[in-house]
């Protein structure tokens, strides 16, 4: 059965001026891409007016509300013991985003009762990953 977990949650965009936006977004897992999560931001808070998402690996956030980890686009790490900042890296520019660490750690943990750490099936996330390069081809 394929399950699809979202949840609300409210993050803050730090700027350059110093000052903290408040920015919705929505954590995403879906039980057919058990490695990843995705972070997906509504289009009003988007440049271009379009809807985004970014898609990370759900052990780089576990690492991430603990210690610092990521390398690449993207970097996660504790603030303090109340907050996890994620720093996401484009060809446009970059951005920092704070979030409740509980809330994310809740997201993980519903996440983990849908496909457990160790019982993700790589071959299929390869398989399909493959797909989606070669569709077509």
């Amino acid at each position: 059965m394929d399950i699809t977990l979202q949840q609300p949650a409210h993050a803050r965009l730090i700027t350059a001026e110093e000052r903290d936006v408040p920015v919705p977004v929505t954590l995403r897992y879906l039980s057919t891409d058990p490695l990843a999560v995705h972070l997906d931001f509504p289009p009003e808070v988007c440049l271009d007016g379009e809807a985004l998402s970014w898609t990370f690996a759900r052990s780089l956030l576990q690492e991430g509300v603990r210690g610092p980890a990521g390398s690449g686009d993207v970097h996660i790490w504790p603030c303090g013991r109340a907050r996890t900042v994620l720093e996401l890296h484009s060809p446009f520019g970059l951005a920092l985003l704070q979030f409740d660490t509980a809330a994310l750690r809740r997201f993980l943990l519903r996440s983990y009762a849908v496909v457990a750490a160790g019982e993700e099936d790589v071959a299929d996330a390869v398989e399909q990953g493959l797909s989606s390069l070669f569709d077509g081809v």
